[in-house]
């Protein structure tokens, strides 16, 4: 018998051939686990993401203004009556008097703007925002130009912002004698910082005993997994949801700032309701996680018919005395898709086994909205269908 020392080498041998063999299985099933890990916590998302705080909101501004600097590409002071008037109106301001000349104006680079902004919540006095610029005349390109001082009004009529700077259209325009191409939109333009906040919107957020947290998207279940999520954190009894879009903070005391930091970036699993979204201009379809489909059986095809028209040339023979005509062929092919199966859905089918069944069909984007539109009429979608 050979001394057990003469066995170590193989035993050796055989555990390393099996992790060799296991290596593969064991870094597949880590991948596996690593994939299934963190699915429920991706699905959670933040408070702040799908709740705002009712009261604390950006407000519209609009204003009037004159672009200058135009390479011969604004309006037309013939047509445009108010870029004349408001281009006398700025010259009379600035000490030139243009009215004896009036119909001598025929600049080319000046065009009538209506200048757009959204003044955020908490906005300081100083602080800077973006505004839009479109025209407003038959200006043709806003590239080049510089928007002058232009005051911002709030639907109350007051002045909260002013607005002045050079353009960025992010557009190209060529044109030449027989062509001309045209790529975004060069009547519209923006201007990054491009206004001056001078009035603040007042709002007292300290020193409230009440907050109300207002969902984007309202839901009875979402409101009330908000509500638990605060409660849990807060230790007491704050909130409750009110209604499908509303979630009540009682405060008693609490400090506004803290509370609101403690509880935004708290983590709740949002629900949604069963719906099918379906854009029949684009072909578009949107559909939810919740889609249920019942019991049904699907059958599509479409009956094609293409003619095909050519012609050709029939010579006649040497010294036949014929002549030579066109002839037309004509050939009609019939495409009445026999090869189309009908495909059963089983009863409480996904949205994924959805999509895969229409697939497996060979269903297009234009015949899955009219198939959904019959699953919907057959009473088997259980979804809400919009169609827009």
């Amino acid at each position: 018998m050979a001394p057990p020392s003469a066995f170590a080498p193989r035993t050796l041998t055989v555990s390393r051939s099996r992790m060799t063999r296991l290596r593969p299985i064991l870094i597949a099933l880590f991948v596996l686990l690593a994939t299934l890990a963190p699915r429920h916590a991706a699905a959670q998302v933040r408070i702040k993401d799908i709740a705002d705080m009712e009261g604390i909101r950006g407000n519209h501004l609009v204003g009037y203004g004159l672009v200058v600097g135009l390479a011969g590409t604004g309006d037309k002071l013939d047509s445009a009556v108010f870029t004349r008037q408001s281009l006398i109106g700025m010259l009379e301001r600035l000490g030139v008097n243009t009215r004896d000349q009036e119909s001598r104006l025929q600049t080319k680079n000046v065009a009538a703007v209506m200048v757009t902004a959204d003044l955020p919540a908490f906005a300081r006095s100083g602080s800077k925002i973006d505004i839009s610029v479109s025209a407003l005349g038959d200006a043709t390109n806003l590239a080049g130009g510089t928007l002058l001082v232009t005051p911002l009004l709030g639907a109350d009529g007051e002045v909260y912002a002013v607005a002045q700077g050079a353009l960025t259209t992010g557009a190209v325009a060529a044109r030449g004698g027989g062509q001309s191409v045209t790529r975004n939109i060069p009547t519209t333009a923006r201007v990054a910082n491009g206004a001056s906040v001078e009035r603040e919107v007042p709002y007292q957020l300290a020193n409230r005993n009440q907050i109300r947290l207002g969902l984007r998207n309202p839901d009875f279940t979402t409101a009330r997994r908000i509500a638990d999520a605060v409660n849990t954190a807060l230790g007491s009894r704050v909130a409750r949801s009110a209604d499908p879009r509303t979630v009540l903070l009682d405060l008693n005391g609490r400090d506004v700032v803290d509370t609101l930091t403690s509880i935004e970036n708290l983590r709740i699993q949002p629900d949604s309701p069963a719906i099918v979204v379906i854009d029949e201009s684009t072909g578009t379809i949107v559909m939810g996680e919740a889609v249920r489909v019942s019991t049904v059986a699907i059958a599509q095809g479409n009956l094609t018919i293409r003619v095909t028209e050519t012609q050709s040339v029939s010579q006649p023979g040497p010294f036949s005395g014929g002549s030579t005509v066109v002839t037309n062929n004509t050939k009609i092919d019939i495409d009445d898709q026999r090869d189309k199966k009908l495909g059963i859905l089983p009863q409480g089918v996904s949205l994924k086994d959805l999509v895969t069944n229409l697939n497996a069909l060979g269903v297009g984007p234009r015949d899955m909205i009219a198939i959904l539109q019959s699953i919907k009429a057959a009473g088997a979608l259980q979804a809400d269908l919009q169609i827009r």
